[in-house]
């Protein structure tokens, strides 16, 4: 055991210069983020927290904007691709898997919810969704039962891939402010995202569990 510690501390202190991970980085990046679009389990807020801290702690000035940017064009492709196929679902009469696997996501009270507040707040409720965890699926199925098309989506969306994407880049660079290394600043930048994400679920869970009072839950 001590030997194969000895061996990690050994690759951290040969990494490769900032040029080999930044090419290497990047498309990682880009790749983890598209596919945690699509795939609704890859906790992608937590990548683009630990990607901010490593890119806080390079020399290059333009390294937490090249986080941004590809932060912010994976979402929104993972996003559209998602609501392409999701679309194709809605049209057909047999549906589809995709269409099938979003509604299997999002609960009926959920879903009631995003679509009232999608006919109040019509497209802004996107730039909300993205922000608020596990909001982005009920505002997406919400957008796809009442038809909205592809283009008014993607419009509404880019603008919520960018808020996402400067909000936990800001995580990331908290945590790297906070600590000298970028280990412990990926540490603390990862906790306060599952920390973040965790909140609406407890918040539903005490709110389904408070007590009832002849025989009616109190609310």
């Amino acid at each position: 055991m001590i030997d194969g510690l000895t061996g990690v501390v050994a690759v951290l202190r040969e990494l490769p210069p900032e040029s080999t991970q930044q090419a290497v980085g990047y498309p990682s990046l880009f790749l983890l983020v598209a596919l945690g679009a699509l795939v609704p389990v890859v906790p992608t807020g937590a990548i683009v927290s630990s990607a901010a801290v490593v890119a806080f702690h390079q020399t290059s000035p333009l390294s937490l904007l090249y986080v941004f940017l590809v932060s912010a064009l994976a979402a929104l492709l993972g996003d559209t691709v998602l609501y392409w196929l999701g679309q194709r679902g809605v049209r057909s009469r047999n549906g589809s898997r995709w269409l099938a696997a979003l509604r299997g996501r999002v609960t009926p009270d959920r879903l009631a919810h995003a679509q009232e507040r999608l006919d109040t707040h019509q497209v802004s409720v996107l730039v909300l969704s993205r922000l608020v965890p596990a909001g982005r699926i009920p505002v997406m199925l919400a957008c796809l039962l009442a038809e909205m098309p592809l283009r008014r989506f993607v419009r509404g969306d880019a603008a919520a891939c960018l808020a996402w994407a400067a909000t936990y880049q800001l995580i990331g660079i908290l945590g790297g402010s906070l600590f000298p290394e970028p280990w412990q600043g990926v540490v603390a930048a990862v906790g306060l995202t599952v920390l973040v994400g965790a909140v609406p679920g407890l918040w539903r869970r005490m709110r389904g569990q408070r007590p009832k009072v002849g025989g009616v839950q109190e609310r």
